[in-house]
């Protein structure tokens, strides 16, 4: 027969009812696993965001030749632009000499 003694032994190795009522349960490990998969993205979340990073990394780069081109352009209009500035005031300067030679007034409106 056992005594107290070798109960309280025996308590002190083995759990107690109170013990195990703080265990976790099925359904607390099944809830966790539940608020995890929320959290974690699944493979077909993951191939998803690939494609849409694919897409979008596909889009910058035609932002990125775009805006190239558009730079270019400004930069030949530029060119053209004091070209033509130039070509102007020379024009500008002979149509002067030519009046004066002529002896031709010329009155601006």
């Amino acid at each position: 027969m056992l005594n107290d003694e070798d109960i309280n032994k025996l308590s002190s190795i083995f759990g107690t009812k109170e013990d195990f009522k703080n265990l976790v349960t099925k359904q607390d490990l099944s809830d966790s696993e539940n608020r995890m998969m929320s959290i974690v993205a699944t493979k077909q979340e993951l191939q998803k965001m690939q494609g849409e990073m694919a897409d979008l990394k596909e889009l910058v780069q035609g932002l990125i030749v775009s805006t190239d081109g558009i730079a270019k352009a400004i930069g030949n209009l530029s060119v053209e632009y004091a070209a033509i500035s130039i070509q102007l005031s020379r024009h500008e300067l002979w149509i002067k000499q030519i009046a004066e030679k002529v002896g031709l007034n010329l009155v601006m409106d």
